[in-house]
């Protein structure tokens, strides 16, 4: 009886928990967000300290990447439409950061237990990798149209201006634009 009885209080405290690790419910309104996963503003303001990104960049480039899924993965490649041939690119976590360039992000500051499925650690290289955008390719880091097209292409390509050829990019940096004008205005009501 007592085994059935914990089993039972362990299961309604489990479900009414929850592990806060999924996405906000409402992620078009980041007042909303910011009661529901204060410890994630928290991060973003140690962030922005640090890097000096404002938290409304980090939410529009998180919203885009993952639509904050801390597993978010690229879909697999098909051959001949039924025989899966591996995953898109190496991209994974909140910020979809390459391994690459995680690599390179835990060798400069992340350190040997950096995750991409761990909000503080990837907010913190979305600091990092905008910071570098602004010093290597000038991007201001209030720009989310342009910091965006450099953290899609990678410094390189957009010095080069590979994003010039895809009209689709564009049209994608210019909707994060609009959700970090979004979120910042909403940031600026929220109790």
């Amino acid at each position: 009886m007592k085994r059935k009885l914990f089993l039972i209080s362990t299961m309604i405290l489990v479900s009414c928990s929850g592990s806060g690790k999924g996405p906000p419910r409402n992620l078009d309104n980041a007042c909303s967000m910011k009661s529901q996963r204060l410890g994630w503003f928290k991060e973003m303001d140690k962030a922005e300290r640090k890097w000096g990104v404002p938290t409304a960049v980090l939410l529009a480039a998180i919203y885009q990447e993952s639509k904050f899924n801390p597993e978010a993965r690229t879909p697999y490649r098909y051959a001949l439409g039924v025989i899966p041939m591996g995953r898109q690119s190496s991209a994974y976590g909140y910020s979809q950061a390459l391994d690459a360039t995680w690599g390179e992000y835990k060798r400069a500051e992340g350190g040997f237990g950096a995750k991409r499925n761990n909000f503080a650690d990837a907010v913190d290289f979305m600091g990092w990798y905008m910071d570098a955008s602004e010093r290597r390719n000038g991007i201001s880091k209030y720009d989310m149209y342009n910091q965006y097209l450099a953290y899609h292409d990678g410094h390189t390509g957009y010095a080069r201006g590979t994003y010039r050829k895809k009209a689709w990019l564009m049209r994608i940096a210019g909707e994060v634009e609009a959700r970090a004008i979004m979120y910042q205005n909403q940031l600026r009501t929220c109790p």
